[in-house]
Formats: C-alpha cells, sequence, structure tokens
C-alpha cells in the first residue's frame, strides 16, 4: 500500500485526486482517525490530511512522525511526503525538517524532491521553480503573509532547512528515460535530489524511476507518474446538494481573482474580524441567517475578504487566520447539521481542515475534478453523506466558485 502525508487538507485532496487518476483507490483521513480493516481493505492508498504547512517546526515533525508511523503499522510498505507546488516555506521549514524525520523513521538513504505540477504551470528548469512563466520569486507567493518565496531555486530553499545535502538533476537526464535516471538517482551521493520537471511525461518517466524507493516527496504532479493497480476509477455517487454555498478563508490572489467573479452574480460577505474575534459563535449566526436570507437559487460567498486592501495583518490579541478558519468552521457545521447544505466549496488549507474537523469527518472518499488539483470529496457527518470541494487558494479557474458545481449534476 502507498501512503502519505500532506501539510494540509486541500494538498492531501489535490494529492489524492492525482493518485485516482492514476489507477489507485484512495481515501484520505484526517491525522488522529483510525481506519478499519474493512477500510483499509478497498484502498490502494491512504492520505493523511495534517495540518502542519505553517506550524512550528516541532510540531509539524512530531505529528508528521505520528502519521507515518500510523500507516506503516497499518501495512503501508511506500511512502510519500506531499508539499506545496510553490514549495511553501521559510528557511527553518517545514519541509527540510519533516523530510528529514522521514528519512530518520523509514530507513532511506534517498528522497527525490519534485514540486512540480505542470497542469498548473509550475514547473521545475534547472533547478528554478516556475509558477506560469514567472520565476517563483517574482510570482505572488513572493508577498504570501505567511511563508513569502524570495528565492526560485528549490536546492537553495531546502537548503537551510535541513542537515543534509541537497543535489540537482536537471531535465536532460530525464529524458534519456526511467533506467537512465534510476541509475543517476543511484550514483547520487546526496540524500536530496531535486528533479527537473517540464510536463507529465516527465513526471511518469520520474514516477517510474522511483517506483522502488521507500520515500519520495513532492507536489501532487510526481502522483500522475505512479500507476496504480485499480486502473480506471469509478466509485462517486453525489449527494442531494441542498443549499450551496462557498467559504473562503484563503486570501491569495487567485482566491480574490474567484470572489471578485463570483460577486458579480452572486452575494458576498466579509466576515467582520474584530467582531468575530469577540463573539465567533454570535458571528457564525449573523452569517447563517445572513445565507438564509439569499434566494435558494444563489450561491452565497462567505470570505475573509474581497480585496489585499481588507486583509489584516495579526496584531496583539487578534490573530485574524484563526479568527477565519473557527467562524467558517462553525458556519459550516451549522449548514450541514440543521440539513441546509449537503455541499460545500472551502478555500485554503488551514480554513479545510477546520471544516472538516467541525463535521466530524474521519476519512473523505476522493471523487471527480473540477480543475486541476481541486476534486470533490465524499464524507459522513452525522450519518449523512456530504460533498466537499477543498481548494488550494492559489488553484481553480476564476469562475470556479459559480462553475464547480455542474460536476454534481
Amino acid at each position: 500500500m502507498l501512503a502519505a502525508v500532506a501539510d494540509d487538507f486541500t494538498g492531501a485532496t489535490d494529492l489524492a485526486m492525482m493518485l485516482r487518476a492514476s489507477g489507485h483507490r484512495v481515501v484520505v483521513t484526517i491525522e488522529d482517525a483510525e481506519l478499519t480493516a474493512e477500510q483499509l481493505s478497498t484502498v490502494d492508498a491512504v492520505v493523511v490530511a495534517l495540518k502542519t504547512r505553517t506550524a512550528e517546526v516541532a510540531d509539524a515533525v512530531d505529528r508528521s512522525h505520528a502519521a507515518l508511523t500510523r500507516l506503516r503499522g497499518w501495512g503501508a510498505d511506500r511512502f510519500y511526503v506531499k508539499y506545496c507546488s510553490t514549495f511553501d516555506s521559510t528557511d527553518r521549514g517545514n519541509i527540510g525538517p519533516v523530510l528529514d524525520a522521514a528519512l530518520d523513521l523509514l530507513g532511506s538513504s534517498r528522497c527525490v524532491v519534485v514540486p512540480s505540477l505542470p497542469a498548473n504551470g509550475r514547473r521545475v528548469r534547472e533547478g528554478l521553480l516556475h509558477v506560469g512563466e514567472k520565476l517563483l520569486e517574482n510570482s505572488s507567493m513572493r508577498h504570501h503573509p505567511l511563508t513569502p518565496m524570495t528565492r526560485s531555486r528549490v536546492a537553495d530553499l531546502l537548503r537551510p532547512q535541513t542537515v543534509h545535502a541537497v543535489a540537482e538533476i536537471h531535465r536532460e537526464q530525464i529524458l534519456r528515460g526511467a533506467t537512465a535516471l534510476r541509475e543517476a538517482l543511484e550514483a547520487t551521493d546526496s540524500p536530496y535530489i531535486v528533479l527537473d520537471t517540464e510536463n507529465e511525461e516527465d513526471l511518469r518517466t520520474i514516477g517510474a524511476a522511483v517506483a522502488g524507493n521507500v520515500l519520495v516527496s513532492g507536489g501532487s504532479g510526481l502522483a500522475l507518474g505512479i500507476p496504480g493497480p485499480a486502473g480506471e476509477v469509478d466509485d462517486w455517487q453525489a449527494p442531494t446538494a441542498g443549499r450551496r454555498a462557498v467559504l473562503c478563508g484563503s486570501v491569495s490572489a487567485q482566491s480574490l481573482a474567484q470572489i471578485e467573479h463570483a460577486s458579480r452574480t452572486q452575494p458576498v460577505h466579509v466576515i467582520d474580524v474584530p467582531a468575530a474575534a469577540a463573539d465567533p459563535a454570535a458571528t457564525a449566526q449573523r452569517i447563517v441567517a445572513w445565507i438564509d436570507e439569499q434566494t435558494e437559487q444563489a450561491i452565497p460567498v462567505v470570505c475573509a475578504a474581497r480585496t489585499r486592501e481588507d486583509v489584516l495583518s495579526p496584531v496583539e490579541g487578534l490573530d485574524p487566520a484563526a479568527t477565519v478558519e473557527a467562524v467558517i468552521a462553525a458556519v459550516a457545521a451549522q449548514l450541514v447539521d440543521s440539513g441546509r447544505s449537503r455541499a460545500l466549496i472551502v478555500a485554503g488549507g488551514e480554513s479545510s481542515g477546520a471544516v472538516v474537523g467541525a463535521l466530524g469527518a474521519t476519512a473523505l472518499r476522493i471523487g471527480p475534478e473540477i480543475a486541476p488539483g481541486v476534486c470533490w470529496s465524499l464524507t459522513e457527518s452525522g450519518g449523512t453523506a456530504v460533498a466537499l470541494a477543498l481548494k488550494s487558494g492559489n488553484f481553480g479557474a476564476d469562475d470556479m466558485f459559480t462553475t464547480a458545481w455542474e460536476v454534481l449534476a
């Protein structure tokens, strides 16, 4: 069995979707959940969704170590550490420390580093990570409030985070095929090797070259190169949607563009963060009441901000991100528990984790793709089926908040 740990919920569903596309029956589970022997017998891959991307380093390492240990106990013999395709991290981590812990736990001597996701424009050329045609350092990620990315060479991003050496293998080697690449990897002394990747054919070559490796790492794209035993997977049955709603805690440039697009035809409510910090439960109740006021055909959008100028910075006594997560989670729970909604879009990794926790969901069966890196998933809350689209802030087309529902029809 292939097992993976992902540093947030949207990353977990993104990876699981790619594994499904490559022929795996796959389930996503939260970090403390237990899967039964029956559940494990119906899947080829398990992805554990953690909340470690911006956690304290020691906490991220401990939680990742615990998840990998549990997965090994479930019978996993191959492991995948998944991080964001823009390598979101600081010089302290958390990618490097988590990889170091995985190497030690699993007794692996080598781990490829493949952040590329060509379908979303993330490519590594000559060791440099590009977002579209821009270098990472010149993309919108340069201004990320938690993990500003000011360098583009992946090896230079990883080196300050790890005690191990980091090497590079460029594309001319990958174009020689899987056998030649495997030999090049085995001849490399460095435990970490960053690989160039331009397209999905490169990912298939890399996947074939590392098929026998105990540990691999990367964005979700690498999963497309790892063939599963199930062939074509079709195990999705959408629930009745009920009231549709979008809950957006992300303030990334793409999420703001999606809110702007939706606002042309749909109602938008910006969370009053100071008021929510004082009384999150009351704020959530007011938002649910506002949703109830909208027409049945409307797709209400609840968000942390509509523009970059709306984004609040942390100050003493106020943590905007945590406040927004708490409100969004409470709104989701009220919508689902009351029977108003059976399908929600949640934007932002931390917000997605908060919503899954509030719904008491322990496992998500991965369903159809909405956009590269985004899919519908099916879970249970209080014994009732609920469809969730958990979206990374940077993913999805501008119109995703209004068009994603067509997949449920």
